[in-house]
């Protein structure tokens, strides 16, 4: 490529610049809108560089900024692409579309690289993960996953193949796409397919206990999402169990209204929607009289499941922080697990893979429930398919 010594420049500029004050993508847009000499290719070519950049975390920290992209795009990527220019012949021989060889190879090469350092929070994670696995899976770009709604498989099949869109079908309802694929055309988004992580999905398989919590056949389930932030967990629980009384609720009323549109669309009509900081003792009075057979706890937390589409926070994250998400885990807790009925089911969820926020939080709510009895728990480790990393723990109350 003609310019890809200026984009690393410029690449370079960008992200000595950021202190993490705003997520990269809304830094990164703010930056182009002031700075419009660079055209559509520019901001495309340029966003990139900076992005493979975050990916390798803290591996390259010890090399200048200019000096270290060219490498975190050959770790990056199986094909030198538009980058051939950036490299020598001994790299581009020895580039591979095995990550493997790829990291072997730099290894070699440049001695300041460690690739341990790409996620440097070893000491904190869930020791049922895979460490290398994990961490060398940062370097690759996840997919864009979406779930088919039930009875519109085919509708939306035929739409991606008609636009030419590839993808691949990961289970009965869930596809992977390219990051960055574009949708507009397929469908009505969330009529007929949510965005919704493929780990994520798969707390689907959670929350079909509560089906047995039903009545009679046309009875509905009292379900309360209680951290819904964007409603996905709460569309899935409509597809998965049918009929059922949802009550949802977050601290931020502007999520709340963006939670209501969304679903309009998904054509979710009934339901009773709250603004309400769990973390404090809870004195919501459109909850006093309330209990629920499911409540689903999708906790804030460090997110750190999902830094492959921020990679900046494996430079960013201070580890100090994830005491300070248990604590606000375990006030969200004290407050809703009161709310479950005797018999009902408490689904506790993070995009998270530090102990403290998974199996330090199954201790507490254990040892604070004498009531509560772990039905289940499970880290998905999305790393290996692309896909974010979740934790999941379902709890019973004790009748």
């Amino acid at each position: 490529m003609k310019y890809a010594a200026n984009y690393v420049k410029s690449a370079a500029a960008i992200l000595s610049s950021f202190k993490n004050e705003s997520p990269f993508s809304i830094y990164l847009k703010a930056y182009f809108a002031a700075n419009k000499k660079f055209g559509f290719k520019d901001r495309k070519f340029i966003g990139q560089l900076c992005c493979q950049y975050f990916r390798t975390g803290n591996a390259l920290k010890n090399l200048p900024v200019e000096e270290a992209i060219p490498i975190a795009v050959f770790l990056c990527n199986e094909q030198p692409n538009e980058w051939d220019t950036l490299f020598s012949k001994d790299w581009m021989g020895a580039w591979s579309p095995e990550l493997s060889d790829r990291i072997k190879f730099v290894q070699q090469k440049v001695p300041a690289f460690e690739i341990s350092l790409v996620f440097p929070f070893k000491n904190q994670i869930s020791q049922s993960i895979d460490f290398n696995g994990f961490n060398n899976a940062h370097l690759i770009q996840p997919f864009l996953f979406i779930r088919i709604r039930p009875g519109r498989l085919q509708n939306v099949l035929k739409a991606l193949d008609k636009a030419n869109i590839a993808y691949a079908l990961v289970s009965e309802n869930c596809l992977a796409l390219a990051n960055g694929t574009k949708l507009d055309g397929i469908g009505e988004m969330d009529r007929d397919f949510v965005v919704q992580d493929y780990s994520s999905q798969q707390t689907a398989a959670l929350m079909e206990p509560a089906k047995k919590l039903r009545k009679g056949k046309d009875a509905s389930i009292d379900i309360w999402d209680c951290c819904a932030a964007s409603g996905g967990k709460s569309i899935l629980a409509r597809d998965v169990l049918g009929n059922i009384n949802l009550t949802v609720s977050d601290v931020r009323k502007t999520i709340i209204q963006n939670l209501i549109s969304r679903f309009q669309r998904a054509g979710i009509r009934q339901f009773d929607s709250v603004v309400v900081n769990l973390s404090e003792p809870l004195q919501s009075p459109e909850l006093q009289h309330k209990t629920f057979d499911l409540i689903i706890c999708d906790a804030p937390c460090s997110g750190s499941g999902t830094w492959g589409r921020t990679p900046e926070q494996l430079s960013f994250f201070k580890p100090e922080t994830i005491q300070e998400y248990q604590h606000m885990q375990q006030g969200i807790v004290k407050s809703v697990f009161p709310k479950l009925r005797p018999g009902g089911y408490f689904l506790y969820l993070t995009c998270s893979v530090f102990d403290a926020e998974n199996e330090g939080m199954v201790k507490y709510i254990l040892q604070s429930n004498t009531t509560a009895e772990l039905v289940n728990q499970q880290l998905i480790a999305g790393y290996m398919q692309r896909a974010d990393s979740m934790f999941a723990a379902l709890f019973r109350k004790l009748d």
